[in-house]
């Protein structure tokens, strides 16, 4: 079984080398991400594995199809850059790993809102200048503090336990009410009532074309003034134009992202000697209540291990499956 691996990093190789057991996969690795300007180089394969910065449009799936893939194998849990439909059209399979490790990344999220809120970046590189003080980095008690959670999948889910044992007031939103939740004291809600409660706005959600922009103009207007938004999901779930006005106005009090829109020109790459050439960017990193990660929420041994190893079950399964007409094309 050939596999092509785009947008391939160290640990991909690492980890993905160290579950082929006995050998069953012939690896293909790529450093540059699937698009049309690559699509022609996959020759005799019958995987391709993508990440989240892939580009598998239609015109993508179409050479695929020629070329005879017969999976597209996401190594993540989004599939928003996938053209399903036109997968399904071609009889091409399509399987992701939807619960790699929800601990890793509901721990992410809460690292950076401890570290946003009580700027512990900012006293680490102080006391490393010998500086003691500690003005300028006063917090507040998350303890009775009113999160709202968007999204309650598996890592919204565990994201909201966090915060209960932190002795939060958890909001949620979700288009299915987790009752498992519900029963341990988080409460539903609309989701005009998440922003107009919420201290702290975490999203958990996928991105779909209704949701994109989700958090807007006209969202920031709704919520409370210096409200915190959490988002490890995907960038394009905020307008960041719009945030930095709702920054600009001290609307926000704080943004911690671990995504952003534009995030394929510049993630998962070493840019310290180049010119960051997004202006958005360089203004969002230029205020200093917001945290910016590089999409490492999903980075543990943990999670790396489960990636690998279900991604390879969802192959080995698949190729010995047939994409019918009545079925979508998602594997399980």
């Amino acid at each position: 079984m050939k596999i092509a691996f785009f947008s391939t990093q160290p640990y991909d190789r690492q980890f993905f080398e160290q579950e082929n057991t006995g050998g069953k996969f012939i690896y293909q690795f790529y450093e540059t991400h699937l698009g049309p300007h690559i699509v022609q180089a996959v020759e005799n394969v019958d995987v391709v594995c993508v990440f989240v910065n892939d580009k598998v449009n239609a015109e993508v799936i179409a050479v695929l199809a020629e070329k005879g893939v017969r999976i597209i194998a996401l190594r993540c849990a989004g599939f928003n850059n996938v053209d399903l439909a036109a997968a399904k059209t071609h009889g091409i399979a399509v399987c992701r790993v939807p619960a790699y490790s929800p601990e890793a990344v509901a721990e992410h999220t809460v690292a950076m809102l401890l570290t946003l809120n009580r700027k512990t970046h900012k006293a680490y590189n102080r006391v490393r200048e010998q500086n003691f003080s500690l003005t300028g980095l006063l917090g507040f008690n998350l303890h009775g503090r009113t999160i709202g959670v968007v999204g309650t999948g598996k890592i919204g889910k565990a994201f909201c336990r966090i915060m209960r044992g932190f002795g939060c007031h958890v909001l949620a939103f979700d288009l299915y009410e987790d009752e498992d939740l519900k029963k341990e004291g988080v409460q539903y809600v609309t989701l005009d009532e998440l922003y107009a409660r919420a201290d702290i706005i975490s999203l958990h959600c996928p991105l779909t074309t209704d949701n994109k922009h989700m958090l807007r103009e006209a969202s920031f207007q709704k919520m409370k003034d210096g409200v915190i938004v959490l988002n490890t999901s995907r960038g394009a779930l905020i307008d960041t134009v719009a945030v930095i006005e709702a920054l600009k106005s001290r609307k926000l009090g704080g943004l911690a992202i671990d995504v952003y829109e534009q995030e394929e020109k510049v993630f998962f790459r070493d840019l310290s000697d180049t010119v960051i050439e997004d202006d958005t960017l360089q203004r969002l990193m230029s205020f200093p209540n917001v945290l910016i990660t590089a999409h490492q929420a999903f980075f543990t041994d943990e999670a790396l291990t489960q990636i690998a190893r279900k991604t390879l079950t969802n192959i080995e399964k698949g190729l010995h499956q047939r994409v019918s007409d009545d079925d979508p094309a998602f594997l399980d």
